[in-house]
């Protein structure tokens, strides 16, 4: 599973843990949020893209991200992508917070970002898709909150 860096380039995942740990510890009392969104984009009649992003967020101060795009066959359904979005936010945050309890962070916790909201064609599945993260153990925000999915992810789509 590689990541990319807009800068420091392609890194596996335990490069961008070990970096994501060294960022919050260069200023470790201040406040963090660890952030992962999926967003996706249709390309013509035959694959849709998916962006991963992995967002460390110094409150206040800026932060790092990472993100993993793969491509997949067509999904004729909005709702198919939708969860399977959320499904692949989900595996990156088990293995994310499996790395956290493995190396004894507990100041960072996984909060997941959803590309879906009260306006538009996604108002329908928001708590169907809120309810598989909330059941994960994670907390999740929606638009306009989630932008790890809507702003970050979705500028890798493309």
């Amino acid at each position: 599973m590689d990541f990319y860096s807009p800068t420091r380039g392609k890194l596996s995942f335990n490069a961008v843990f070990e970096d994501l740990i060294r960022y919050s510890n260069e200023n470790p009392e201040d406040k963090y949020k660890l952030i992962i969104g999926t967003d996706s984009h249709l390309y013509t009649h035959r694959s849709v893209v998916f962006v991963t992003a992995i967002i460390i967020h110094r409150i206040g101060k800026g932060g790092r991200f990472y993100y993993r795009k793969q491509r997949t066959r067509h999904m004729d359904s909005l709702r198919q992508r939708i969860y399977f979005e959320t499904s692949l936010s989900l595996e990156v945050a088990a293995r994310v917070t499996e790395k956290l309890a493995q190396n004894g962070e507990q100041r960072l916790n996984v909060e997941i970002h959803l590309d879906v909201g009260e306006k538009g064609e996604t108002r329908e599945i928001i708590k169907e898709v809120v309810g598989m993260v909330i059941g994960s153990g994670y907390n999740a925000r929606i638009k306009p909150d989630s932008y790890g999915a809507t702003t970050i992810a979705d500028r890798f789509t493309h």
